[in-house]
């Protein structure tokens, strides 16, 4: 996606990295030049402020759950490697590992 305005910082890096953003996972200067971005880029922006709510719905209707460490880690495993440019598929499905990480049903 790109507003067709010429940014410091370009939109397409902005998107793929928001949630690094929402996340405080970067560096100082990094939020700053985003920070700059979403000020003069309106869709961005809006962008920006739809994944704050969704951060926000998703926090208040699963956010007390609990979450077994081995699953954790499992995802992290995941992210590390989708990060990576790894293939995931070849390290099995993931939904299969959260099915048998889950508690029964009672």
């Amino acid at each position: 996606m790109s507003c067709g305005n010429a940014h410091e910082t370009d939109c397409s890096e902005v998107l793929d990295h928001l949630y690094e953003y929402l996340d405080e996972e970067m560096s100082d200067d990094a939020c700053a030049k985003f920070r700059e971005h979403f000020d003069e880029c309106h869709p961005c922006l809006e962008k920006y402020g739809l994944e704050v709510a969704v951060k926000k719905l998703v926090k208040r209707c699963c956010g007390s759950d609990d979450v077994p460490s081995d699953l954790r880690s499992k995802v992290m495993m995941r992210i590390e490697l989708v990060r990576r440019g790894e293939d995931v598929s070849e390290h099995g499905t993931l939904s299969a590992e959260i099915t048998t990480t889950e508690a029964p049903s009672a």
